[in-house]
């Protein structure tokens, strides 16, 4: 569907994107994140035709967006995180005029709208101005809005930004429905729980590039044998203390109580065979799990910030272990 490489943009010496490579799959949900600063946002205004590049290349469905910007327009909804100022517009008056920007007019641009605005539960809200709406229907406008000449791409950045939990959920139902429908999605936002529910696939930016992109599931798992193992034990704490500082895969040791965190540098196989040595020593283990995966911990992760991210949720013991 979308398939960009070696995307480059300098605005003078500050280098937004430096060799970008980024490919979406037809009908997917797809996440972009990235630290503030990490060229989010220009490759969306890029992608959407409002940015030259300094070279590179964005195809969907194998043409060119840079080569053949206006029927590339065509394919691609854009909803922005602002939505600008629209004074003494009704709500059909704001889509009426979106619709003569891309050549429908009279009976089949009020059918149209009237289709879209049922479609994002603004079915009701045609003769209210827009500046009277609340910032989730003015999200929901923006929406009804980039789907007038139906796209195949929808690109949303911070689409759920100051919305309440309760808009939030409601807004994201609706881009599922999308989705299902056959709409392929990128979402740029900092809202990565949010992301984590919501999307299959993910690409995280940094200082320009792509650092990782896979499903949610695959860009989880490489960190998985970075997070702790917690090791809950029954009596004989200390046996199986001895037995972990030995292990050659054991970084460190925290303990808590009867659980005892470890930095294990083992895969599954390693865990396994980790388990079978305290069992075979007589040590009654309750319960023994790698501590789950996140998109925080990950974005922390490959973005450096290693200072900013818990891993435990456990104080360090200070007996000097």
């Amino acid at each position: 569907m979308l398939i960009i490489k070696e995307l480059r943009k300098a605005y003078g010496k500050h280098h937004a994107l430096n060799g970008l490579d980024m490919e979406i799959a037809g009908s997917t949900l797809y996440g972009f994140v990235g630290p503030n600063g990490a060229g989010k946002t220009t490759t969306i205004k890029i992608m959407a035709g409002l940015l030259k590049p300094d070279s590179g290349s964005v195809e969907i469905d194998g043409q060119s967006v840079l080569h053949n910007p206006r029927e590339m327009k065509r394919k691609i909804g854009y909803v922005p995180d602002t939505f600008g100022v629209y004074d003494n517009l009704k709500v059909s008056e704001y889509m009426e005029f979106f619709s003569s920007c891309y050549g429908l007019e009279g009976l089949k641009a009020r059918k149209r709208n009237t289709t879209l605005l049922a479609q994002v539960g603004l079915g009701e809200k045609t003769d209210f101005y827009v500046d009277s709406l609340s910032r989730g229907m003015k999200q929901r406008l923006c929406l009804a809005r980039a789907m007038i000449h139906d796209p195949q791409l929808l690109v949303m950045d911070e689409p759920t930004s100051g919305l309440d939990p309760r808009t939030r959920l409601e807004f994201r139902e609706l881009v599922k429905d999308l989705q299902e429908q056959g709409k392929t999605i990128l979402i740029s936002s900092h809202q990565l729980s949010e992301l984590s529910e919501l999307c299959s696939h993910m690409g995280v930016i940094d200082q320009g590039k792509m650092v990782i992109q896979g499903s949610i599931e695959e860009i989880t798992g490489t960190i998985s044998t970075s997070k702790p193992l917690i090791i809950t034990v029954v009596g004989k704490t200390e046996r199986a203390l001895q037995l972990l500082k030995k292990h050659r895969l054991v970084r460190t040791i925290t303990v808590r109580d009867q659980d005892i965190m470890v930095n294990f540098a083992g895969d599954a196989d390693g865990e396994c065979e980790l388990l079978a040595m305290l069992v075979e020593a007589g040590v009654a283990v309750r319960g023994f799990l790698r501590e789950p995966g996140s998109l925080e911990a990950v974005f922390m992760q490959i973005t450096n910030r290693e200072k900013e991210r818990v891993v435990l949720s456990y104080e360090d013991d200070e007996s000097g272990l």
